[in-house]
Formats: structure tokens, C-alpha cells, sequence
């Protein structure tokens, strides 16, 4: 039985680090471009769900409202808090699908999920917990082997040496 399960482990272990952080970038950041997305309108990027809408993209008409009624940051407006939401649900997404300043990234994100658990939605702690798991691995590993970090470090070794 210990022969098996050790047979076991080592198969896992066979799992290229590169494509599980590629997979949890690409997991956290669809979570929250998703929810970015739904504050603007006048532009939508989804592939998986087939909807592109090139244009210049403005709040949602329930976006400015969301904040003043159900999220209530502290310390910021509505218009304040809305506008540095839905700016790092679409930056932050972009540069962790790029695999580009990652740690930096999932940093940032990694905040904003604090802040929601604390200030707005207590109770989903199950939920911002899972995210909080993926967006640590992804500042503890970086991106991995296949992403934009990965290119230019190679680069910066090879101009350096």
C-alpha cells in the first residue's frame, strides 16, 4: 500500500508547476475581470461566452449605485471606490493572463479580496478564501514558465551575463 501511495505521489509531482500557474492565473483572473465587466458598459471581452463589444468603456448605470447601497467601502465615496474597483478588476486580470508583473498583481488583487471579506461580504469567506489561496501561490511562485515575467527574466540573464 505504501508502495502505491508513493507511486501516487510521485505522479502528481509529474505536474508541470508552469501550467498550474498558468491554469490559477487564468482562474482568478476570469473572477475578477468577470465581475469588472459588469460595471462598465460600452465594452465587453469575454471569448469563452462569445461577447466582444469594442467602445469606450463608462460606468454601468447600476455600478455607482452598487457602491452607495450594498458595498459601502469605508473611507471612500461611491464614485471613488467604483472607479478603483472596476480599474483593478480589469488591469490586474490582464497583466495575470499576460503572466506580467504577477506577484504584483495578485498582490493588489489579494487586497481588494481583503477588503471584501472585511467590508462587504463577511460571510463569503469560503469563497474569498479559495481566492486568496490561488492569489498567495501566485506571489509565493510568480507565473511560471509560460508567461511574459518568465521571457523577461530569461532576457534580463542572457543581456546581464
Amino acid at each position: 500500500m505504501m508502495r502505491l501511495v508513493e507511486r501516487f505521489n510521485a505522479l502528481c509531482a509529474q505536474v508541470p508547476l508552469g501550467l498550474t500557474l498558468l491554469i490559477a492565473r487564468l482562474g482568478i483572473a476570469g473572477v475578477f475581470w468577470r465581475s469588472g465587466q459588469t460595471k462598465v458598459a460600452g465594452f465587453a471581452l469575454d471569448p469563452l461566452a462569445g461577447r466582444f463589444e469594442l467602445g469606450w468603456p463608462r460606468f454601468s448605470d447600476s455600478a455607482i449605485d452598487l457602491f452607495r447601497d450594498e458595498y459601502r467601502v469605508p473611507l471612500l465615496s461611491p464614485e471613488v471606490a467604483a472607479t478603483l474597483a472596476t480599474l483593478a478588476e480589469h488591469v490586474f486580470p490582464m497583466l495575470l493572463v499576460l503572466g506580467l508583473a504577477t506577484r504584483a498583481s495578485a498582490l493588489a488583487l489579494l487586497g481588494m479580496t481583503l477588503v471584501i471579506q472585511i467590508f462587504v461580504y463577511p460571510d463569503a469567506w469560503p469563497t474569498h478564501g479559495t481566492w486568496a489561496a490561488v492569489l498567495l501561490v501566485l506571489v509565493r511562485f510568480g507565473a511560471g514558465a509560460i508567461s511574459l515575467d518568465h521571457l523577461l527574466a530569461r532576457r534580463h540573464i542572457s543581456f546581464s551575463a
